[in-house]
């Protein structure tokens, strides 16, 4: 009975100090008291008393656990009071830093005004603080504000009369009005008003609006009354996070002290991608990491604000950010908040930094997504992303080694020289693979790798890459498992140590060239637009119902644009048409092929897509960027001209065409060769003994006839006959000089075919020509092809056409 006697001595002593608020002693003679009482009731079980005891060692224990519960709680929420009495005072600072950055660039009335903020808000966080070390920092910060605002007042006074702010005028602004974006340009005019209307129409991208990235948004400002929320609601989340999620929070929930960028470089290593989709936007900030670090240039975090005045960005405790995202033409602005997706014990759900004190990685993830819909990303391509991050010329290079043409040893080289030098940034992508091959290679299939190095040494070619995954590695040649490749002087040379690699998988690795072009699939590359000293872009929309469907026959009606170069013995033009996506189900699911042609043409308008055959035939594909390139010497004309195609013209497409030169150039719109006054259309059929086939067929007068009425004022005016009809028909078109208006005059032509016939489309332009009476004779090559057509005179000048 020892035992039960002791327990209720100790028993009561719990209840004492549980009626006290003294829980910390009474969980432990709770506990104390709950052992007692098993013990008795272990030693004694036939005793009468024995299952009372059983009871109340549950009771105590149970009272124990509910205790320590709220120990716990109180200590939670203790800290979660300390943690956001630490984000007020880092706002506090914030808002100091941030006055006295415009104080120091001269904006005397924008640091008094911030100055004051800073001290309202200090003032107002000292007292509802208790914390000794904190008061003391806000006093000592709410002192200096204080003194350096008073010292800018009196200095304001003093000098009123010269205290005007200099503000030099904006090159281009941004007018809110009634909801809608308004472009608005300078003096210097640097949009016509149809580009304005394009950059205008292509702000609105999956239903939210990206105005254009303007000087002033560099006074963006950046703190508030309380932690800022995006207006445009939460992104969508995939469905792996769905499963996975459990709230959302920011990052001074998950970090005593979180910061942008930790140290003065970002580095490749700490990057990691989670469960979201984005394999390519992860490498594409791996290579912009290597480069930041390799080149000492901010490349991507120069692209999220706010910043110091080095540029280096900064974490903001009011939550709000803004990140530049060349999107649809030009520079963008993303808003965003800091609120990020997490699941079970605070895990981020969203691509990150290993270094939990680090967000940059999460934010500019975050503003790229926003604009693409979300975190429900249907996956992209690095050259594509690696545009909107940081600008640079996108290309694709596939992997072909079944085409003859396909040159890998210039390739490697191109690659080699190029990385070292800071010209390009690469990432490589894996084609479908089965999971078998999956587990053999170590790779993923359909899966983006950064290119972290490309290395030469001796003949053996090598590449550097990383797992956006940050995890699981390639099992072949030069991997860390290869230990009979790896020889010494080929580990001193690259500085790479297997044994102690393969401790640790970071999804890090080398790969032989060679492997790589058997098991990868497509190069991506973006090229440093500074290797061009010249630039030039042109913003412009193509209505779905210009030219027909396809581009196989005619081309007459495609935007086209003269480039003139100077002429020079080596240089090149980059070309790039860039299509404007403003929704995520076209991104998902692209169906507009486009691409750029290029014809030696001295700078005229094209007609037929292979008369003259094309100087460079761009192959059409479905990513919203095409690149052309024209290499220049001293066999190349001045003059081209650049049409813009696609496969199937099935919507109106808002796109930009921007070229980059080592020389100087021009390059325009073409419009026609002369001014388009008047237009007219008559719709005709070959039938029966009427289809009367080409001049080689006695037959071809039976053709349908047609009286064109010229009614011109001069001898100088210009017509563009048009036939149209089946593709399926080779057709032409014949006109003859019936009679002039000036019974004086001599005809300038007796007749003018429009040459070789062609399927379904031919155009006769006529310059120069004289007011009278003329006769067309449309006609298919062969006799007996039945069919409508449909004839259209554009002219300078009235005319009427009428069957004869």
């Amino acid at each position: 009975m020892e035992y039960a006697e002791e327990a209720i001595v100790v028993s009561n002593k719990a209840v004492v100090c549980d009626c006290n608020g003294q829980m910390q002693a009474a969980v432990y003679y709770y506990k104390e008291a709950a052992t007692l009482l098993e013990l008795a009731w272990k030693i004694r079980k036939n005793d009468p008393l024995a299952d009372e005891w059983c009871k109340k060692s549950h009771d105590y224990i149970n009272r124990a656990e509910a205790l320590e519960y709220q120990i716990q709680n109180e200590a939670a929420n203790n800290m979660e009071k300390i943690n956001q009495d630490r984000v007020r005072l880092k706002q506090c600072k914030y808002l100091l830093k941030q006055a006295l950055d415009v104080d120091e660039s001269g904006k005397e009335d924008l640091a008094i005004d911030i100055y004051t903020q800073a001290i309202e808000l200090a003032l107002k966080v000292k007292k509802e603080i208790s914390d000794d070390e904190m008061i003391k920092n806000l006093t000592t910060l709410i002192e200096k504000a204080l003194d350096r605002a008073e010292k800018l007042k009196q200095s304001k006074e003093q000098n009123s009369c010269n205290n005007s702010i200099n503000t030099a005028p904006l090159h281009k602004k941004v007018i809110q009005s009634r909801g809608h974006i308004k472009l608005d340009t300078s003096k210097s005019n640097l949009y016509t008003e149809a580009e304005k209307q394009v950059l205008m129409i292509t702000s609105k991208i999956n239903n939210k609006e990206y105005v254009p990235f303007m000087d002033v948004d560099l006074s963006e400002r950046f703190q508030l009354s309380i932690p800022f929320t995006d207006s445009d609601g939460l992104l969508t989340l995939s469905l792996e996070q769905k499963k996975k999620f459990l709230q959302w929070i920011r990052p001074d929930q998950l970090s005593s002290d979180p910061k942008l960028v930790i140290g003065d470089s970002i580095s490749f290593y700490s990057i990691k991608q989670t469960i979201v989709t984005d394999c390519s936007f992860v490498a594409s900030l791996a290579v912009c990491a290597v480069y930041e670090k390799t080149f000492k240039q901010r490349l991507i975090t120069s692209i999220i604000y706010p910043q110091k005045q080095n540029g280096q960005p900064v974490y903001n405790p009011f939550g709000k950010y803004m990140v530049k995202l060349h999107l649809n033409g030009i520079q963008r602005k993303v808003i965003i908040d800091d609120l990020l997706p997490v699941g079970k014990y605070n895990s981020l759900l969203c691509s990150h930094s290993s270094n939990k004190n680090e967000f940059w990685v999460s934010l500019i993830e975050k503003a790229y997504l926003k604009v693409m819909g979300g975190y429900d990303f249907p996956g992209s391509s690095s050259n594509i992303d690696l545009h909107a991050l940081t600008g640079w010329i996108p290309e694709r290079c596939a992997i072909h080694l079944d085409d003859k043409t396909f040159n890998t040893d210039g390739l490697f080289e191109n690659l080699l020289t190029r990385l070292h030098k800071g010209d390009v940034l690469i990432t490589v992508a894996t084609p479908p693979m089965s999971i078998e091959e999956e587990r053999r290679t170590g790779l993923v299939s359909s899966h983006a790798y950064a290119v972290l190095a490309v290395q030469k040494v001796n003949d053996l070619k090598l590449l550097k890459l990383k797992n956006p995954w940050a995890h699981v590695r390639w099992k072949g040649r030069y991997s860390e498992l290869d230990e009979k490749s790896w020889t010494s002087h080929l580990k001193e040379t690259l500085d790479y140590d297997p044994t102690s690699a393969a401790s640790f998988d970071n999804g890090i690795f080398w790969i032989d060239y060679n492997s790589v072009l058997h098991h990868f699939d497509v190069f991506c590359m973006n090229w440093n637009p500074a290797l061009f000293p010249y630039t030039s872009c042109l913003h412009k929309t193509w209505n779905t119902g210009t030219g027909p469907i396809c581009d196989l026959y005619n081309i007459s009606e495609n935007p086209q644009f003269s480039l003139d170069v100077s002429i020079v013995n080596s240089g090149a033009v980059w070309v790039l048409l860039t299509r404007h996506i403003t929704e995520l189900q076209d991104f998902k699911v692209n169906r507009e092929y486009i691409t750029v042609l290029v014809y030696k043409n001295d700078g005229k308008r094209v007609h037929y897509p292979n008369d003259p055959e094309p100087y460079i035939s761009g192959k059409r594909i479905n990513s919203p960027h095409y690149l052309c390139k024209i290499v220049l010497n001293d066999k190349t004309p001045s003059k081209f001209t650049l049409v813009v195609s696609q496969y199937e013209k099935m919507n109106t497409i808002h796109y930009t065409l921007r070229a980059y030169a080592t020389c100087p150039f021009t390059l325009k719109e073409l419009t026609n060769t002369y001014d388009i006054k008047f237009k007219t259309s008559v719709n005709g059929e070959w039938k029966g003994n009427r289809a009367g086939g080409c001049q080689n067929h006695k037959t071809y007068k039976e053709n349908p006839k047609f009286k064109l009425t010229v009614d011109g004022l001069t001898d100088t005016e210009n017509l563009q006959i048009e036939l149209k009809a089946p593709k399926q028909y080779q057709v032409g078109l014949e006109v003859s000089c019936v009679g002039l208006n000036n019974i004086n005059a001599t005809a300038k032509f007796m007749r003018k075919s429009s040459g070789s016939y062609r399927s379904g489309y031919v155009i006769l332009e006529l310059l120069d020509i004289q007011p009278g009476t003329y006769e067309i004779i449309p006609s298919t090559y062969l006799p007996g092809n039945e069919g409508p057509f449909i004839l259209t005179v554009n002219a300078s000048c009235s005319v009427s056409i009428n069957q004869i």
